[in-house]
């Protein structure tokens, strides 16, 4: 049984002062980096995700052509390349093992539906690594996380969140998501 780390779209433009971004979002960033310096070797893998949409289109939808609804469609944000896109400054990716790009010309919010800069799905490494179980963080709660965890679980993996490493874009809908993650068979731990 190997534990990894799902460390979700911890960058720019969804932490303080970016697009879309989260109040907390800086805090989670440096948070992960503290797990990582501190408890970094019990994990086999660390998986770091991205929003990586492209920057013509509107990415299958997520992009708002006119006001955006901040349900269903999104100001443009985390373009692949740009500022937005880049990892949080406080979050030290040398302990990462593979980066996913998710959202390449669709909305893309788990981790499952992203890829490897070389093109290979996340069941393909989480199979080759030997994974069963992952530790959840990231942004935001209540959208990427929350989708991420229960796409994990639906995988047959056996899910914790670590509520203290996590930030919502709503307070009330971070609070649901993680009743529907513990509720679907995941748990939820603090920092």
């Amino acid at each position: 049984m190997a534990r990894a780390l799902f460390i979700i779209d911890v960058q720019n433009d969804f932490t303080e002062g970016g697009a879309l971004g989260v109040n907390g979002g800086d805090a989670v960033a440096a948070g992960v980096t503290q797990l990582l310096a501190e408890h970094g070797d019990e994990y086999a893998h660390v998986f770091a995700s991205r929003d990586w949409h492209d920057a013509e289109g509107d990415n299958g939808g997520h992009f708002a052509t006119g006001e955006p609804d901040y349900e269903t469609n999104w100001p443009v944000h985390c373009v692949a390349g740009s500022a937005g896109a880049e990892y949080h400054h406080a979050l030290d990716t040398k302990r990462v093992d593979t980066h996913i790009r998710k959202g390449q010309g669709a909305h893309g919010y788990s981790i499952f539906e992203g890829v490897t800069p070389e093109g290979r799905s996340l069941d393909e490494v989480l199979t080759d690594a030997g994974i069963t179980e992952v530790d959840v963080v990231g942004l935001a709660t209540d959208y990427c996380v929350r989708r991420s965890a229960l796409d994990a679980i639906e995988h047959g993996l056996q899910v914790r969140v670590i509520a203290g490493l996590v930030a919502p874009v709503d307070r009330a809908a971070g609070d649901a998501a993680l009743a529907e993650i513990a509720e679907a068979g995941g748990v939820v731990v603090p920092a």
